[in-house]
């Protein structure tokens, strides 16, 4: 029999994971899940009814290549990509930097709102005239001012200080303040149509405006291989965003071209001021040009070397000449001096002196003419001697003329040699001079090269500084959707209706999870599948009548002590002596329920005509007494186990009067030794005398957990019913009676549930909590 139960609670082990128990398990709260739904759904209404309305505007653009001319094909180029690093551009797009210039060129530091009932909306501007007096760079903190339109008076009020300002022609321009703009509603149509209307402005610090729209700003690429950039915004005015996202472009934009710009206008001011240098560098160049020529007589190299070349040979030749000439004249003299006074003189020889020329001619005459007389005449004749007379005198007139012309062309031949090495001294010095000129030159150029190359790029920068192209292309301007992106109903609606149902989910859950108390059966066996859990008795609202006093009783509670008292029966081992069968009752800790099960366990073996008797054997803190209205202290069973000449006959009462063949022994003063008095062998006598004379003897024993006066007399059951109670018993506490059944501590246990169904803890109370021991006070 005992085998069936284990049979059945490891199928119910194996089970142990029921759908259906952990729905029921939850729909019992429905009503729970019912009020969270609706005030899910009622709060998603009332959200969306006055949420404010978020659109995205978005804009494209493409950043151009700036590279030029013809390049070598890069990896880039290979693989189909870009050269232009978009993460760059996207850095830059979002910087502080350009963020700043947003803010400023749009004054975004200073916001606008219309106030309404329940809502308050960002508008971009206000609908009447404003001027800002304030310099953005003055705002250091944020600052709010509420401006109220009655029907006779515009007030502003400081909402940091509080204090109101009032002006009755609805115009600050007439008005002295110290506020920081002036607003002008001077239309009366304006003054009707925007009455009863409430406005902000809010200032804020320049910094903080720029890393607001920083973080608000996403840029990214529009693909791997694509030059396009994608700029999204969200935000309540549509227009707004708009004028924000085109800012930002032209921004970025006019960054760049300013940048290329800058590197013009750089490039030119340089060039300028090398200009400067240059012209002073040539200028000196030039002037060291025109001295080289001035101090070395240079008109053309060229020309110069040719002349001074055809001046060296003219002078060579006429070295030559008077060296011919000096040669001749000395043979002349020679052949003078060697002739004899009849002797001519060689005529026409190539002596270059008529003088000398027409003496020889002279002389040769006077000869012949000597010749000639003194054949006719004699040598002594008078005309002879005149004829040689001036024959000498023509000879001594030509060596002196020869000496003279020879004198003359030593002269000349000396100055036309050094005239000659002049001429070659001057032509030896032409390369040198030649390479200093062409050094003079060579800078020269240079310096003119350098000059016109700078003229060339300050055209090239000023043409650049002119016509510089855009750094990127607009494809789309900013736009704005037509449907705001949030709040998105169905998505509000079904996350209301997922956290409707999920709030109070994983509020159970979490109650659950942290619920360490036992509930059921299930429980039980799935701590302990091996032993049975024969009974669970029903939690009793009224508490009035949960005694089984009458036998005939047809009530919940009396057919849930009925069925234990079956399973009980069941599981007792079958005896051939006849005797009484010895049933405990015990739990773990105070406060289960086990003098209760005891008491009407008792009563339903008693209602089958068997007779029973009912013990009170927790000698620590009995409770039999509070149930029959009995003196706590009335003789019981601590009497009979401590006098010996006590007879435990003499300690029956009869607690029920429809009950007749029930009889209790209650558990009598409170000693203060019971575990030395369960042992001392009468406890045992007297279980054995009174199997004699009863059917059943149900023993209502002390807690196991506190104390051990249960395991000293625990051999002595043929069951052991251990009770637990739903709501109240830890279920770590399951482990402690597992360990008791395995060890064979306690004998033939089974479990019994009690209070099955509470929601509270048990409604009739022992008077004592955890603590086990004496001085509880009795009822």
């Amino acid at each position: 029999m005992d085998n069936s139960f284990n049979n059945f609670s490891i199928k119910e082990e194996e089970g142990s994971v029921d759908l259906k128990q952990e729905v029921r398990r939850y729909i019992r709260y429905w009503p729970w899940f019912v009020l969270a739904l609706a005030i899910a759904l009622i709060s998603a209404y009332m959200y969306l009814r006055y949420a404010p309305r978020i659109y995205q505007t978005y804009s494209k653009v493409k950043i151009l290549d700036e590279s030029e001319g013809l390049e070598l094909p890069t990896s880039a180029f290979i693989f189909k990509r870009t050269n232009i690093n978009l993460e760059n551009e996207i850095e830059i797009l979002t910087s502080y930097l350009i963020m700043d210039r947003v803010v400023r060129k749009l004054n975004l530091n200073t916001s606008f709102y219309e106030e309404g009932t329940i809502q308050t909306s960002q508008i971009e501007t206000l609908p009447f005239e404003f001027r800002q007096i304030i310099h953005s760079d003055s705002i250091v903190n944020n600052m709010s001012y509420k401006l109220r339109i009655k029907d006779n008076v515009l007030e502003i009020i400081n909402e940091n200080t509080e204090k109101t300002f009032s002006f009755e022609d609805f115009s600050t321009l007439n008005k002295s303040h110290r506020l920081p703009f002036e607003v002008t509603l001077n239309s009366k149509g304006l003054i009707s149509d925007f009455g009863g209307r409430n406005y902000i402005i809010k200032f804020k610090p320049i910094k903080g405006v720029a890393l607001g729209l920083k973080s608000k700003i996403k840029v990214e690429a529009i693909g791997e291989l694509s030059d396009l950039l994608k700029l999204t915004i969200k935000g309540e005015s549509k227009e707004l965003s708009e004028r924000i996202l085109d800012t930002l472009m032209d921004v970025f934009d006019k960054d760049g071209i300013y940048d290329r710009q800058l590197i013009s206008q750089r490039t030119i001011d340089f060039i300028n001021k090398r200009f400067l240098l240059l012209a002073e560098d040539l200028d000196s160049v030039e002037i060291s040009y025109q001295d080289f020529k001035q101090n070395n007589n240079l008109v053309d190299l060229a020309t110069d070397a040719e002349l001074g070349l055809q001046q060296r040979s003219e002078s060579e030749g006429e070295v030559f000449e008077i060296e011919s000439q000096l040669l001749l004249a000395k043979s002349l003299d020679s052949s003078l001096n060697d002739v004899d006074g009849s002797g001519l003189l060689p005529a026409n020889i190539g002596i270059e002196n008529a003088g000398i020329n027409s003496l020889i001619s002279d002389y040769n005459i006077a000869v012949i003419n000597r010749d000639k007389l003194a054949t006719s005449g004699g040598i002594n004749n008078p005309s002879v001697k005149l004829a040689q007379n001036q024959v000498e005198d023509l000879k001594s007139n030509i060596n002196r003329s020869l000496k003279t012309y020879i004198s003359q062309l030593e002269v000349s031949r000396q100055q036309l040699e050094n005239r000659n090495r002049r001429f070659s001294g001057k032509v030896a010095q032409i390369p040198e001079k030649e390479r200093l000129l062409n050094s003079i030159v060579r800078e020269q150029k240079i310096k003119e090269s350098l000059y016109l190359l700078l003229l060339q790029k300050r055209e090239e920068a000023a043409i650049n500084l002119a016509i510089t192209e855009p750094s990127i292309k607009v494809v789309d301007y900013a736009l704005s959707g037509s449907n705001p992106i949030s709040p998105k109903s169905s998505i509000i609606y079904a996350g209301a209706i997922l956290g409707g149902l999920l709030i109070p989910f994983g509020i159970l859950y979490l109650i659950f999870i942290l619920d360490t108390k036992l509930h059921s059966k299930e429980d039980i066996t799935g701590v302990n599948s091996k032993i049975p859990v024969i009974a669970e008795i029903p939690d009793v609202k009224s508490k009035e009548n949960i005694i089984f006093n009458d036998p005939n009783d047809r009530s919940a509670l009396a057919e849930s002590f009925r069925i234990l008292s079956s399973n009980v029966d069941y599981i007792l081992p079958i005896k051939a002596d006849k005797k009484g069968k010895v049933i405990y009752c015990t739990s773990t800790i105070k406060g289960e329920g086990k003098t209760y099960v005891s008491i009407n366990l008792s009563l339903a073996l008693s209602s089958i005509n068997k007779k029973v008797l009912l013990i009170g054997a927790d000698l620590r803190n009995p409770q039999i007494h509070t149930h029959i209205n009995q003196d706590k202290h009335k003789s019981g069973l601590s009497n009979y186990l401590h006098d010996i000449d006590y007879d435990w006959r003499d300690s029956l009462i009869s607690g029920f009067d429809k009950h007749l063949n029930h009889h209790i022994i209650l558990s009598g003063s409170i000693p203060p030794n019971p575990a030395h008095l369960l042992t001392n062998g009468r406890f045992t006598k007297l279980i054995e005398e009174a199997k004699l004379e009863y059917d059943y003897i149900v023993v209502d024993t002390a807690p196991t957990i506190l104390v051990t006066d249960t395991m000293l007399i625990s051999q002595l059951a043929d069951a052991t019913i251990y009770l637990a109670r739903a709501n109240y018993t830890e279920k770590n506490l399951l482990k402690f009676s597992k360990e008791l059944s395995e060890s064979g501590k306690l004998n033939n246990m089974a479990y019994v549930v009690n209070s099955v169904g509470a929601s509270k803890s048990y409604g009739y109370s022992y008077n004592y909590g955890y603590n086990y021991g004496y001085g509880t006070k009795s009822k």
